[in-house]
């Protein structure tokens, strides 16, 4: 069965479990005792002692972390500073105060110890101790920072230079192989550290019934100072993850980086029933653990597996055409590699889907080192690319048909 039609079986055996729930009174005390009926909430509200329970505010630090690493970089090459490699290495460990944010230097949050750090990828199969997987990709960020510094000179970017190049009115910064660093950086690590921590992390059984946190779940046994059980709190964070700096109280609203990728798959008829599993699953979830409905939490747990992991697959292919389109119009500067590279940190995020009832991703971190070296396979990258070149096809197809739609459906998200 293909993951489309998971898609489709997973919302609707959400909405069924839905619609046999009649209370979401998170103080009931049939609820505490696991008995059901219950009620899922039409929003992720959720109360106890007539506070909220729901705390992921430590996600929301890291995604605005993530915004100003994007935006030091974007701005050096907008206006001709120079992005300092160790200034970005301090942001991305958060050391030396270099943000400006509000509260984020003394957070005691950042990036760096997130990314490639997830239970089931990275710390079980290692003892709780450092992969060479993870050090290899954590470095690939920190090689992005020399990138930017590079890229951030004062030169015009060709093939094989590291410069500035013109995108309409905009400027970007590129790498010696046609990279944009600053799209590496924010897709990459939106599969590396958040993606990661979603799927292998906060919604692993490993990490929500480690220990005690089951049976304190059960019994209702808060976190000191807080209105949520452990499980409770690792749900949510999953969530802020992925909605952690949305913004619905302004027009027009804000989503970024997973909320505002989800929107754009959603917006296509093909993958329409997308946006509305994910947001109803993890809400039916967290009801579930109120309520110490174990099996539906991690029927939940699958479902948003499936429809998050098919986002990057989705978004990877649209941009390797969307490269191939200006490339094949005779655009061979900024804008196509600028998809190009949104392409490539997207396939990069593959490696930390997660498919149901394998814990592995959909595509092995073989099979993504793979596709990532045939898109930079040439003398200098991705400026050897032109619109009749068959790797983008070829990898397109590849990532299209492990996930159970065509290329053509994905082309046409914008």
């Amino acid at each position: 069965m293909n993951v489309k039609k998971l898609i489709l079986l997973g919302s609707f055996s959400t909405l069924m479990l839905t619609a046999v729930s009649c209370s979401n009174d998170d103080d009931n005390k049939p609820q505490e005792q696991g008995i059901a009926p219950y009620t899922v909430p039409a929003t992720y509200t959720f109360t106890r002692e007539g506070a909220t329970s729901v705390d992921y505010s430590g996600q929301t630090t890291r995604l605005v972390m993530l915004d100003e690493l994007g935006n030091y970089i974007k701005n050096a090459g907008t206006n001709g500073t120079v992005a300092d490699k160790t200034f970005l290495s301090d942001m991305y460990s958060n050391k030396n105060a270099r943000f400006t944010g509000a509260g984020l230097n003394a957070s005691g949050k950042q990036l760096k110890d997130k990314t490639a750090a997830s239970k089931d990828y990275f710390v079980l199969n290692q003892g709780g101790g450092s992969s060479a997987e993870q050090v290899a990709v954590r470095e690939v960020f920190e090689n992005s920072f020399a990138d930017a510094q590079a890229g951030t000179q004062g030169t015009t970017a060709a093939p094989g230079v590291a410069g500035v190049y013109l995108d309409g009115t905009s400027k970007r910064v590129f790498a010696a192989n046609g990279m944009e660093p600053q799209q590496l950086l924010l897709k990459g690590l939106m599969g590396a550290c958040l993606l990661d921590q979603i799927l292998n992390n906060y919604l692993s059984t490993n990490k929500l019934d480690e220990a005690s946190n089951k049976d304190n779940n059960t019994k209702k046994v808060l976190e000191a100072g807080t209105k949520y059980t452990t499980m409770e709190h690792a749900w949510d964070e999953a969530y802020g993850y992925i909605y952690g700096t949305d913004n619905l109280t302004v027009t027009p609203n804000v989503f970024k980086y997973w909320s505002s990728y989800i929107n754009q798959v959603n917006a296509d008829a093909d993958f329409n029933k997308t946006k509305a599993a994910i947001e109803l699953a993890f809400r039916t979830g967290r009801a579930a653990i109120i309520a110490n409905d174990y099996a539906v939490r991690d029927a939940q747990i699958a479902i948003i597996k499936t429809n998050l992991s098919i986002v990057p697959a989705v978004r990877a292919v649209y941009y390797l055409q969307d490269g191939k389109a200006k490339l094949t119009a005779g655009d061979k500067g900024a804008k196509a590699l600028h998809s190009l590279s949104e392409g490539y940190g997207f396939i990069m995020s593959l490696r930390y889907t997660n498919k149901p009832g394998t814990n592995s991703p959909y595509f092995t971190k073989a099979e993504v080192d793979a596709m990532l070296a045939k898109l930079l396979s040439g003398t200098n990258g991705l400026w050897d690319i032109d619109g009749l070149s068959p790797k983008l096809d070829e990898i397109s197809t590849q990532i299209a048909t492990k996930f159970g739609f065509t290329v053509a459906q994905a082309s046409k998200v914008n």
